[in-house]
């Protein structure tokens, strides 16, 4: 464990293969962060739960439960909002949509170089310690108070992860201004830039969670422009196309 008194963050690391959490964890005390370390995933939700860390290193399969389920329990029963990074051997984009869904912010497929690791990681604590601004934002009948972060649409209380969150309320406060992906790849991971795919993923679980169980749509596609949140009195004739 890093001793310094004021660390880069904390992070608990949730691996089983010694080799790998040893490699990690050491790299990671070198450039300042402070590291506890499980080696199942049922201590590693016990630790999750109890103590506070600034990130969750996650990897998906481990022994007495595994990752998706960990991710799942600690968002849905515990209500923990700490940022998790997951790593998988697996690396398709079915794979990728099922761990941004169990709750997970960002995920790095094995093998990895370790200092991209070390970029997500900075990029997670960046971003989770950004103050925002006490607002509530509407887009139709959809509601978010940053306050208390609760999300609802017509009335109805929405679960939603924490990148989902953040990506939500940069297009919510942009509302119904088109915002490019690029801008929303750097408001929301800076340099430690994802691959295609993430961005592409969490809207995908994003629209899930708003539009989906409704009638009418308000995450919108603009071919070669970007995205929008728009209600139908705002929407652009013939400008809007749904996202999937």
């Amino acid at each position: 464990m890093n001793t310094r008194e004021e660390p880069a963050g904390m992070i608990l690391l949730i691996e089983d293969n010694r080799g790998i959490a040893e490699m990690v964890g050491e790299f990671l005390e070198r450039r300042g962060y402070a590291v506890d370390y499980a080696g199942d995933g049922v201590i590693g939700l016990h630790l999750a739960v109890s103590q506070s860390f600034d990130v969750i290193v996650l990897d998906l399969m481990l022994p007495g439960m595994d990752g998706l389920d960990l991710c799942r329990k600690l968002r849905q029963e515990a209500k923990k909002s700490t940022p998790v990074l997951m790593l998988t051997a697996r690396d398709t984009l079915q794979d990728k949509l099922t761990g941004l869904d169990a709750g997970a912010d960002d995920y790095l497929v094995k093998p990895f170089e370790i200092r991209e690791l070390e970029a997500r990681v900075r990029a997670l604590i960046r971003r989770d310690r950004r103050q925002v601004s006490s607002e509530v934002l509407r887009v139709g009948d959809l509601v978010l108070d940053t306050a208390t972060l609760r999300l609802t649409r017509a009335g109805l209380e929405l679960q939603i992860s924490p990148i989902g969150l953040k990506l939500l309320t940069i297009l919510m406060r942009e509302s119904p201004r088109v915002v490019s992906r690029q801008d929303i790849e750097r408001e929301i991971w800076g340099d430690g830039l994802p691959d295609s795919d993430t961005l592409r993923s969490h809207l995908y679980n994003l629209r899930k969670v708003i539009d989906k169980p409704f009638q009418r749509p308000l995450l919108h596609t603009i071919h070669s422009a970007g995205y929008r949140l728009a209600a139908l009195d705002q929407e652009i004739a013939g400008g809007a196309q749904q996202i999937g």
